[in-house]
């Protein structure tokens, strides 16, 4: 598993095309896919948003995250990191972040490489791009 994070507009794309082969193709996109796609997909990219939509469905984001972890071990995971800035005033976006964050830790603890991506520059937070 291998994962890229960053915030928003930061070229995290590009990033998994560039260091990881995927192609556009490969990607499927969290906003609109459908659940099950997850476990099969090459590459998920707006992971995030797939997991807005799980919350909003009662669904446990920690729990498909493990799962998800288990089943398709070897997909790559973009997301953005949603945790910083002004906390929000609404619940729901509260719970939404922390439960983002906690899912984002379970992938970098499942993932051999961790990326983040910055001004479209990737910097490596775990593991070894060689290796791969």
């Amino acid at each position: 598993m291998k994962m890229i994070t960053g915030g928003a507009f930061q070229g995290k794309g590009k990033c998994a095309k560039k260091l990881f082969g995927i192609h556009e193709s490969d990607m499927i996109d969290g906003a609109v896919c459908i659940y099950d796609e997850a476990f099969s997909a090459v590459c998920i990219k707006n992971y995030h948003e797939l997991l807005r939509r799980l919350l909003t469905e009662n669904v446990s984001l920690t729990e498909f995250t493990k799962q998800l972890c288990i089943e398709n071990s070897s997909v790559v995971i973009i997301m953005n990191e949603i945790g910083s800035g002004i906390v929000p005033l609404e619940k729901s976006e509260r719970i939404l972040r922390e439960e983002t964050g906690r899912a984002g830790c379970i992938i970098a603890e499942h993932s051999d490489v961790v990326v983040r991506v910055l001004c479209g520059i990737p910097m490596i937070i775990k593991g070894d791009l060689n290796d791969n």
